[in-house]
């Protein structure tokens, strides 16, 4: 009972500092002019929207003593990759482009580029979903990366606004752009196979 409460708090803790972080930061961005849509068009703050919400909704089934439904438990395992991607691609490409990623308070910054996909990846495998999770479903994760490229390229191309450097057709053209894309696509399938893997030894339908 101890474990589950503390599991709780844990998920709600990290959700609401990660939902005061963006809240702190949308502040900043209103008051200095800058566009809400474009603020909310970072891939950084959409996956953290959705790692917070669903960390709410699985923090308060564990106070309430409730087992995770098998949709609860998948949308976690997309938490867990929208997370992991966030960190691991700014880590990589975008560290220290905080001022054109819109992250400029520092503390802010380390929430959403570091505590919360860490926070988020280590809950999942110290809390693995009592159902195994079949690599066929677990792609169907990757439907919203792809929405998301193709969206910034389409407002891009209207907006002369691009999120991210590594999608900015003015830089890399489109065929530049189908590349880092391919290679993105690639290294989020590995991160699929290395979140489910560990459920694949659990029985298939919900607990009883």
């Amino acid at each position: 009972m101890r474990s589950r409460y503390l599991v709780g708090m844990y998920r709600i803790f990290f959700a609401l500092l990660t939902i005061v972080a963006i809240a702190t930061q949308l502040h900043r961005q209103i008051a200095g002019g800058f566009s809400i849509i474009n603020f909310f068009s970072f891939f950084t703050i959409e996956s953290n929207i959705f790692a917070a919400v669903v960390c709410i909704a699985g923090g308060v089934g564990f106070l309430l003593n409730k087992w995770p439904s098998a949709c609860l438990s998948f949308m976690r395992g997309a938490a867990t990759l929208y997370m992991a991607t966030t960190g691991i691609v700014y880590v990589l490409l975008l560290s220290g482009l905080n001022e054109s990623l819109n992250t400029t308070v520092p503390w802010v910054n380390a929430v959403v580029h570091y505590i919360m996909p860490a926070a988020v990846v280590i809950d999942w495998y110290t809390n693995l979903p009592k159902t195994r999770i079949p690599f066929r479903w677990a792609l169907l994760w990757l439907a919203y990366p792809l929405a998301y490229i193709t969206y910034s390229l389409i407002r891009g191309f209207r907006v002369h606004w691009y999120p991210y450097p590594f999608l900015d057709v003015r830089a890399h053209g489109y065929s530049g752009i189908m590349v880092i894309s391919g290679m993105l696509a690639v290294a989020m399938v590995a991160l699929v196979a290395a979140i489910i893997g560990p459920t694949r030894h659990r029985s298939v339908g919900p607990r009883k």
